[in-house]
């Protein structure tokens, strides 16, 4: 099956072995994904204020171009997805922003295409069996736990992605790929994302009792959605440096976890 695929700014730029891997997978599971033409930023943060249109410029944008093309628009990105997902209820559920924001784009689009993550492709639509089928070089002896963070689960009547308090989705994927996958707390609480900006030393709380909370269930590496996640989780490590001797829990990306484990041979060295 054909995607339009919409990378988002971070997958170009930080976080480039993001949308790598996820492609390599894309051709192992025989998914054909396709980039948008002309893309741009989806704005990071859908806007809180209900008369605000102008940031859903952009994701509406994209949006009309996968509806041209007839093809379901796939993220990798929680915060693009979130936009996305969020961007594309308001075209379908208020009149008035549907009139405003199309009338500016000069577009006809009534939020009629389906935006999925990449994750639900492999849940949905190829089948986690299938992928156990498929892999190669399973992940066994891995103790790997899940961080969903806050944006691929809520709000939950707009997200439809998962159970906001008790997801499974990612640790069903863990096990698809031959590793054990770990339950700890604070795996869908907010790593603190932008306040790593403005308030670092809430950022580093925040982050130091999720990865605490980890290390203390055994957890050898967290599988996250999320490059901001990403980010926060590997830069504020010195909070077990106590306890591990300088030595942090390593942060994957979901996608290089499948490209590894769909992939001949031995296990590769972990991306930089």
């Amino acid at each position: 099956m054909r995607y339009s695929l919409y990378p988002g700014c971070t997958l170009k730029t930080k976080a480039k072995v993001f949308e790598e891997t996820a492609l390599e997978a894309a051709e192992a599971l025989g998914l054909e994904m396709v980039e948008l033409e002309e893309w741009q930023c989806c704005g990071a943060v859908y806007p809180l204020a209900k008369d605000e249109y102008f940031p859903l410029l952009s994701p509406v944008r994209s949006l009309a171009a996968a509806g041209e093309r007839g093809e379901k628009l796939v993220t990798l990105c929680a915060a693009c997805h979130h936009v996305f997902k969020r961007a594309n209820h308001a075209i379908k559920g208020d009149r008035e922003a549907r009139e405003k924001v199309t009338g500016y784009l000069e577009v006809d689009y009534a939020g009629d295409v389906e935006v999925v993550h990449y994750l639900e492709v492999l849940k949905n639509e190829v089948g986690f069996d299938r992928i156990r089928e498929k892999v190669k070089s399973p992940l066994e002896g891995k103790k790997l736990a899940a961080y969903y963070g806050c944006l691929l689960l809520r709000p939950e009547k707009e997200m439809h992605f998962d159970d906001p308090e008790n997801p499974t989705i990612l640790e069903d994927f863990i096990r698809s790929l031959g590793a054990e996958a770990v339950q700890y707390p604070y795996r869908t609480d907010c790593c603190g994302a932008y306040l790593s900006i403005t308030e670092e030393g809430l950022a580093r709380d925040t982050v130091g009792k999720i990865l605490k909370s980890a290390q203390r269930n055994g957890v050898e590496g967290l599988v996250v959605a999320c490059p901001l996640c990403h980010y926060n989780l590997a830069k504020y490590q010195e909070s077990l440096t106590d306890t591990r001797g300088g030595e942090g829990i390593p942060v994957h990306y979901f996608t290089e976890l499948l490209a590894q484990a769909l992939a001949e041979g031995p296990a590769e060295e972990e991306r930089t």
